[in-house]
């Protein structure tokens, strides 16, 4: 029998995976934390969505020199003196950029990161990284019965996991995915040469019929029902991928 870590341990943790993130950890706090990370999907998961948020900030904002004169004005305002203990500028001038950041609307995704607005750009990523990773699944099967069992103990949802070996959808396995810092399950399957993602997030919501968007060159298909959002991603042409979603949502318990 495994048992939950505290939350307040819980957060704590996330707390230190960003902070290693932004290289704000000393040698030994940052060693610990890495160790905890190799060893926690969920603490892995977290970290990924971290560098894929900061490297999404990195393309998309540019990068501009401070107007002369700010660096003064700004310590006016905080009343900081240059002949006292002060922070270094590099770290003054990020804090004022992060303030930009939040306050802009043109990156409201940044705040908005465990809110349900955030949910599209949660599982698109889960997709890419999994795709760079040497397997798209956590446990590799063709079975349902392996897979479904697979995450007891390991997120508190257990997934619809249907067969549609016949239409041409193979499953190939499972893995946990992190929207808004929970676990949630995803399963893979693949037609040809596209894996399509399948993740399923619980929340309290009426039933939704299917609707589509595309993101960053991904079809995603997504709907409600029985309070579980699905949400279904993959290169695959947007016909084939509705097709796969009507296939997945008619198909029996």
């Amino acid at each position: 029998m495994t048992s939950e870590r505290p939350q307040d341990d819980d957060e704590r943790t996330l707390l230190l995976v960003h902070a290693l993130a932004d290289g704000e950890l000393d040698p030994v706090n940052a060693n610990g934390i890495e160790q905890r990370i190799a060893s926690d999907p969920l603490l892995a998961r977290e970290r990924a969505n971290i560098d894929t948020l900061q490297r999404v900030l990195r393309e998309r904002l540019p990068r501009e020199i401070p107007a002369p004169g700010l660096e003064a004005r700004i310590r006016k305002r905080l009343g900081l003196e240059r002949g006292r203990e002060r922070p270094r500028w590099g770290a003054l001038a990020a804090s004022v950029a992060v303030a930009a950041v939040v306050s802009s609307a043109a990156t409201q995704f940044v705040t908005q990161r465990t809110g349900s607005g955030d949910i599209p750009e949660a599982v698109l990523a889960g997709h890419v990284r999994a795709l760079m990773a040497p397997q798209t699944t956590d446990v590799l099967s063709s079975d349902s019965h392996t897979v479904k069992p697979w995450f007891a103990g390991r997120v508190p949802l257990a997934p619809r996991v249907v067969d549609l070996t016949q239409d041409g959808f193979r499953l190939v396995g499972g893995r946990i995915d992190v929207v808004a810092r929970a676990g949630v399950p995803t399963l893979v399957y693949q037609i040809r040469e596209h894996p399509i993602s399948v993740t399923e997030v619980p929340q309290a919501a009426r039933d939704t019929p299917p609707a589509s968007r595309s993101m960053q060159g991904y079809n995603i298909v997504y709907w409600t029902a029985n309070n579980i959002a699905y949400w279904v991603v993959s290169d695959l042409n947007l016909g084939d991928l509705e097709t796969f979603a009507r296939r997945f949502r008619d198909a029996p318990l």
